[in-house]
């Protein structure tokens, strides 16, 4: 449509499939892997693992994943948890634990046994980073003190991050080294304290300036009220953990709460996969559409002007669009005669839609919004709404009061969703008029007031 959200585009060159089932591209696919590279060259990933992750069948592909990312030029710091075995050492010696995940009470037993608990995963990551031909190292990075008292609780040998040894870290990055960061974290006077890995993954990510966290467990994603989410703002979580908390699968609270203090923190993405899924992390970082959960930053950071290096990915995301009359013909020559009108919509630096907004001379109070268009499975997200919100925006900063769209097939999205409505085409500028008329496609002019 003229400004089309919900038409259909030519088929993206990865497919998508259900979640969890058959992985959606081949590591042997270099093209859909090394598109992705220049975006992703040179930035930390910190990847949380946790135990049961380590302890699965799948963790030596997972490892090979983790080579593939390094040889990308990817920076890479690996955070474990031990929750899984921690309570296998509890069954096996019979001692009663006092707190699995390190958030609550560490009595001295306890700790004992995540010591222990924490060498033997530490130990199956450095056999398996060495059969990947890969250096790395247990780290002592992580600076700690006790929690203390909590609401009356003695939280004995449970401690919170005191400070991240940044430069010990980045010194090993540098130098090819794959940080091994284990959930024990080291006082002023040498004594360990238990840490909850999804928490210590969030600071790490912090200390590092880390463009993403991916948390590595057993959920397909983060589940809100019955649902497994596949991309959530930042912003919508938040309010979600503060006013409705029991929305969220309990399974995945400590990841989303500690999702929302990494994403507040600087970190741009956190994702939630499952780490048994064969080339699922992979998948979730070299495919547009993803295995998991992706949370981000907020609900427009994803939108930025168009260059002229997306004039070729403009043209191909809405060619299918322009042949089904939906959005109005332009050639690549066009697109990049009028880049400087162009928004887009990126999800990981990929582009999965875009909007345009144009001014006119001899109507200045007046923008237009037009090109509108979504990826098929980006559709019945909010991502047309977006960005015909942040480009009213846009148009109300420079000065206009009202904002128009044309539309061939899609103009109840405009009039039930975006609170546009039918108007003539007396409204329309001198030029857009003509070119109205020389169109032939007879589109609806619809009209809002900012």
């Amino acid at each position: 449509m003229s400004a089309s959200a919900t038409g259909s585009a030519a088929s993206p060159a990865i497919n998508p499939v259900a979640a969890n089932t058959t992985p959606i591209i081949k590591p042997t696919d270099l093209r859909g892997i090394l598109r992705y590279v220049p975006r992703f060259q040179g930035q930390i990933f910190v990847l949380a693992l946790d135990g049961v992750v380590v302890a699965d069948e799948n963790f030596g592909n997972l490892l090979v994943d983790i080579a593939v990312l390094r040889s990308l030029g990817i920076k890479v710091v690996l955070v474990h948890g031990i929750g899984h075995q921690l309570a296998e050492l509890s069954a096996q010696r019979g001692i009663p634990i006092s707190n699995l995940d390190g958030a609550g009470v560490t009595d001295a037993a306890t700790l004992d046994l995540a010591i222990r608990a924490s060498a033997r995963v530490s130990h199956l990551i450095l056999e398996g980073v060495t059969q990947n031909a890969l250096k790395c190292a247990i780290t002592n990075a992580v600076r700690a003190l006790p929690i203390g008292i909590l609401k009356g609780v003695d939280h004995q040998h449970t401690g919170r991050v005191d400070r991240i040894d940044k430069d010990f870290l980045t010194h090993l990055i540098e130098r090819d080294i794959l940080p091994i960061i284990q959930p024990i974290g080291y006082g002023p006077e040498g004594h360990s304290y238990r840490i909850n890995s999804d928490l210590l993954a969030a600071e790490v990510a912090e200390a590092l300036g880390a463009s993403k966290v991916i948390y590595l467990g057993t959920l397909a994603g983060l589940e809100i009220a019955g649902e497994i989410k596949r991309e959530l703002p930042v912003e919508k979580l938040r309010s979600i953990l503060k006013e409705t908390p029991s929305q969220v699968a309990s399974a995945g609270l400590s990841k989303a709460l500690n999702a929302v203090r990494a994403l507040e923190n600087g970190v741009a993405r956190v994702h939630l996969v499952d780490g048994r899924i064969f080339d699922g992390l992979i998948n979730e970082i070299f495919s547009n559409e993803g295995v998991g959960t992706l949370i981000y930053a907020n609900d427009y950071q994803q939108i930025r002007r168009a260059r002229r290096a997306d004039v070729r990915l403009i043209y191909n995301l809405t060619r299918a669009a322009v042949k089904r009359e939906e959005l109005l013909h332009r050639t690549q020559a066009m697109i990049e005669k009028h880049i400087d009108q162009f928004y887009v919509f990126e999800i990981d630096e990929n582009i999965i839609a875009c909007v345009t907004l144009t001014f006119y001379a001899d109507k200045p109070q007046l923008a237009e919004i037009g090109s509108v268009y979504v990826l098929p499975f980006y559709q019945n997200r909010g991502v047309g709404r977006k960005l015909i919100e942040y480009a009213c925006l846009r148009a109300k900063e420079k000065g206009a009061t009202q904002v128009l769209a044309l539309s061939t097939q899609s103009y109840s999205f405009f009039t039930s969703v975006m609170n546009f409505e039918e108007t003539t085409t007396e409204v329309l500028p001198e030029a857009r008029l003509k070119t109205y008329a020389e169109s032939g496609r007879n589109p609806k002019v619809l009209i809002k007031t900012l």
